[in-house]
């Protein structure tokens, strides 16, 4: 049995932040990763540029450096792997936590590493810094699980020349559309809204609204998408039903945090906002013990909470553990 101080579920930004947090604190916190650090911004378009600047985007103090204001994909993977490296930290990569279970005065923790028998952990605290790029927003409509349905956009040149269709209408609806456009595919938008999200990188879309306005896309609003076949789109607009010939299909309707995961520790999750109940102050959730990191704090909003404002939890973290381990003592 492995027995831990703190184990910090997650090497994404703000899991790296928490464990250079309590680093300074004076704890060797473990971080056991289902893939490997910063696993969500490896699935970011190629040619992602974040809407931060790199100073926003810099962890335990360590200056990220970019050839531009706002740094692009591989540079952010650059500069948290040295990150990674230089802190020492300890990381269990490509190993999955499947259970945490409260026990008499720790937390038992059950994973499985991808290529050895499973392994068992006992921790004192525990600290969730899971995000929720895992878990798409799913339709739930016929032809969803089609494989040329996609909930993620990596590139764009394998669509040149094809008609693709878009539905969504938030930022990686947006970028992906551009994205497409820009390589010769054939591009339609659907969306439910009246008009795009006001959470939209506002510089990105007078490009967008260019290409609608010169018919290099088509943008579809009030477009209720009922079902995907394997060669249209159907959906219904002020009560018609309408169809668009699609090749391939990017679903960009959004992400969620895994509540059940959450839950099965005995975390409440509020039903409208989808928050964990917890302290702000602290990131302790009601399961004493138990903290989160990062967007998981956001709920269902995923546009409230990202790496320049999760980056600062691991210092509330770090600030608790250590204020209740000189009160426990």
């Amino acid at each position: 049995m492995n027995t831990e101080n703190v184990i910090i579920i997650g090497a994404g930004p703000c899991g790296l932040a928490a464990g250079i947090a309590l680093q300074r604190q004076g704890y060797d916190p473990l971080l056991i990763e289902k893939k490997n650090v910063v696993h969500a911004i490896s699935h970011y378009p190629l040619h992602q540029t974040f809407f931060s600047s790199s100073e926003k985007l810099e962890i335990g103090g360590y200056p990220f450096p970019s050839t531009e204001r706002k740094p692009k994909r591989h540079e952010a993977l650059v500069y948290y792997r040295q990150v990674a490296a230089k802190s020492g930290l300890r990381i269990h990569s490509y190993e999955q936590v499947e259970s945490v279970e409260k026990e008499s005065g720790y937390f038992a923790v059950e994973t499985k590493p991808w290529n050895q028998p499973k392994t068992s952990y006992h921790a004192k605290k525990i600290v969730v810094a899971t995000g929720y790029f895992d878990h798409p927003n799913i339709m739930d409509i016929p032809g969803e699980d089609y494989p040329h349905v996609f909930h993620y956009f990596r590139e764009s040149h394998p669509y040149f020349q094809k008609k693709v269709t878009v539905i969504g209408g938030k930022n990686s609806a947006v970028d992906t559309a551009l994205a497409l456009e820009s390589a010769g595919a054939l591009v339609t938008v659907l969306y439910r809204g009246s008009e795009f999200s006001s959470a939209v990188k506002p510089w990105i879309l007078p490009d967008f609204y260019s290409l609608v306005r010169h018919k290099k896309v088509d943008m579809v609003y009030e477009a209720e998408v009922q079902e995907i076949t394997p060669t249209h789109v159907r959906y219904e607009k002020n009560g018609q039903s309408c169809s668009v010939a699609s090749d391939f299909v990017f679903a960009m309707t959004g992400y969620h945090p895994d509540h059940s995961f959450l839950k099965n520790m005995g975390v409440e999750v509020e039903t409208d906002t989808g928050r964990p109940v917890h302290d702000p102050m602290t990131m302790e959730t009601n399961e004493p013990g138990i903290y989160i990191a990062g967007v998981l704090a956001a709920g269902n909003d995923a546009n409230e909470i990202f790496i320049e404002n999760g980056r600062h939890h691991g210092n509330r973290i770090a600030s608790s553990i250590r204020k209740n381990s000189c009160t426990d003592s």
